[in-house]
């Protein structure tokens, strides 16, 4: 099984590349890696008493120039998993809407057009927006995979963006015709908390309903003297699920409850700004949501920070806030609202170019919620790196942090890099 699995991913490789670098003859390059990571968590949880995961990755990213304007550019990833997070099917993913992360999997696959100051990227990509470092209330068009809350990757959206540049403005218009969530943590797993009275209750995966309709989002860029700052739009639906809930008939005990996954129409008009001063730099960002069908909360989401670089050593602290204006259902899984009202921190430091240390932290303001990451990363030879990082998570069990308190873990990762 392992072994037919190995000669799969690297023929569906070979053949990703060997497209690849036959449309982009003139100019073609290629990257990769092959990575094993452990994690280990200390304590169980009430509904999962797994405390060793491993985790293999083989991911391959080319790029070339078909012609003077035109680019294309892939990746692929393959995975297996010792928890079953990932799928055991041998299909290829593109719209990433399984619950579980694909075996194999289309990464990203698209084309960049550039005529003078316009440029357009078409197929699937990743679409960044905002300007804040931790938390960005303006980043629409970036769903993620929470499988592994503290460990969230973005995930690529099936989009055309047409980009125009001029000498101290951007415009940039995205449409999204077919929708892709954000990955929730499986119901069986230690990553869905469950409140104690529900903790001997059956959840069964009912599955989701997405939305047929296309998203879309305009957001404009000014480069002023000694700061910046950009407006943005969005209409579409929020990545982000809203979670139904309904009692499932049984024959025998313990009682069903069954999950179905619903992702409101939203819309957002946002701001952010970064103002470089001689010591540090400013930012800001804030998004305002509104519910045009009226099945979600309203509300206000902002972040104001500050960071410095000096040397090697990178400093980044702020603060994120809500406001809710409209209060209508509170059965979602929101980490973006979550990680609100906490003061959030980022520090990294190079030693030399072979090694490097990292930390994250977000703090409730209210003390009832706290996470920590510490990272060391190391390289070895011209290859090799080895990254080994904790994650130490305090809290109430009411708090977004604090419920995963029993979740705290330490990970390892060993990467070969091509």
């Amino acid at each position: 099984m392992v072994h037919r699995l190995v000669l799969t991913v690297f023929a569906v490789a070979q053949g990703f590349g060997l497209v690849i670098g036959t449309a982009a003859a003139q100019s073609f390059s290629s990257r990769g890696f092959l990575e094993a990571r452990a994690d280990l968590y200390p304590q169980t949880a009430p509904n999962d008493d797994t405390q060793a995961v491993g985790e293999a990755l083989f991911r391959v990213e080319a790029s070339g120039d078909v012609r003077p304007w035109l680019r294309v550019r892939g990746g692929f990833d393959a995975r297996m998993d010792t928890y079953s997070q990932v799928d055991r099917a041998w299909a290829i993913g593109w719209l990433d809407r399984t619950r579980q992360r694909a075996a194999l999997a289309v990464r990203e696959l698209n084309a960049t057009i550039g005529r003078g100051t316009v440029t357009a990227d078409v197929g699937k990509q990743f679409i960044r927006w905002g300007k804040a470092d931790i938390v960005n209330p303006t980043d629409r068009f970036a769903p993620r995979d929470f499988l592994s809350v503290t460990d969230n990757l973005f995930l690529a959206v099936t989009a055309a963006r047409l980009a125009y540049g001029g000498a101290s403005h951007t415009i940039e218009a995205v449409w999204v015709p077919s929708f892709t969530p954000s990955r929730i943590p499986l119901y069986d797993k230690r990553w869905t908390v469950r409140l104690p009275p529900l903790q001997d209750v059956q959840l069964i995966d009912l599955g989701a309903e997405y939305p047929g309709g296309s998203q879309v989002g305009v957001r404009w860029n000014h480069v002023a003297s000694g700061y910046e700052y950009s407006l943005s739009y969005y209409d579409g639906y929020n990545h982000l699920p809203l979670i139904d809930a309904s009692i499932v008939p049984t024959f025998a005990p313990p009682p069903a409850v069954g999950l179905e996954q619903h992702f409101p129409r939203i819309r957002e008009a946002g701001a952010d700004v970064a103002w470089p001063l001689p010591w540090l730099t400013l930012k800001g960002e804030a998004a305002y949501f509104t519910s045009p069908e009226g099945d979600a909360d309203e509300y206000v989401l902002y972040v104001i920070q500050a960071e410095r670089q000096q040397g090697e050593l990178s400093l980044v602290g702020g603060y994120a806030g809500e406001a809710v204006t409209v209060k209508r259902r509170n059965q979602g899984f929101a980490p973006d609202r979550g990680l609100t009202k906490a003061f959030l921190g980022r520090a990294s430091y190079t030693i030399d170019p072979h090694r490097s240390v990292a930390a994250e932290f977000a703090i409730r303001q209210n003390l009832d919620g706290a996470w920590l990451k510490g990272e060391y990363s190391q390289a070895v030879g011209g290859h090799w790196r080895v990254t080994a990082f904790g994650n130490i998570i305090r809290g109430e069990f009411t708090d977004f942090i604090g419920q995963y308190s029993r979740n705290s873990h330490v990970s390892a990762i060993v990467r070969y890099s091509f």
